[in-house]
């Protein structure tokens, strides 16, 4: 349901879409960052993730003063386009203003994540079908890091960024342990693009990282 803003218009619901594979099996593996990162936001918020609409399971919460939807698509991550379009038409949503996608993304670092405002898929497939049903890249997301940190020696000696069998198989303790500390960061990011807006959020969040090098 729409709400007034106080310009008398009317204004939907925010969209905040987590990527992932629905199953078990995909549960604790690096490509449902963010369905995790949804589950946590959830769980702060005092609500639970398990109303089915729009291809997608949802929950209502407010935040900022916002009515805020969390979705987690059930169209496996190849597809997630479909789940998203759907949340969009149905709460006549602006994909520029109303919608957040947070997604795994292996360029960046374990313990790491980064907001953008628009841009490319780079290779990922959920945010691929995302721009392909939307028509554009014109959309916020939040880029949660789940690339291995690999010595200097281990990229001399040939060391190539893990695939789609690191991306699909379970996380070690160690790395659940590191990505589970970033969580928090992900959930306090979310809020703050809702109170005071993407660049500001940004200017909070995309931090050097821990080598004082620039995050890509």
């Amino acid at each position: 349901m729409a709400e007034a803003s106080e310009t008398g218009a009317r204004r939907g619901p925010f969209l905040v879409v987590g990527l992932g594979n629905p199953g078990l099996e995909y549960l604790w593996t690096p490509h449902n960052a963010g369905f995790m990162a949804i589950d946590r936001i959830a769980q702060q918020e005092g609500v639970v993730v398990q109303n089915r609409r729009c291809r997608a399971v949802t929950a209502t919460c407010r935040i900022a003063g916002r009515d805020v939807i969390l979705a987690k698509p059930e169209t496996f991550m190849n597809l997630s386009g479909l789940a998203v379009a759907a949340l969009v038409r149905e709460f006549e949503a602006d994909p520029a203003k109303d919608l957040l996608v947070i997604h795994d993304e292996l360029d960046l670092t374990l313990g790491t994540f980064k907001i953008r405002e628009r841009g490319s898929p780079a290779g990922h497939n959920g945010a691929r079908s995302i721009t392909g049903t939307l028509g554009n890249q014109e959309w916020l997301r939040l880029r949660i890091g789940v690339g291995l940190d690999l010595p200097p020696e281990a990229i001399a000696a040939g060391g190539r960024r893990p695939g789609r069998d690191y991306l699909l198989s379970p996380m070690r303790k160690a790395d659940l342990t590191a990505l589970d500390e970033v969580l928090d960061r992900v959930a306090a990011a979310t809020r703050r693009i809702l109170e005071l807006g993407p660049a500001a959020a940004m200017n909070e969040f995309n931090r050097r990282d821990r080598n004082g090098s620039a995050e890509e």
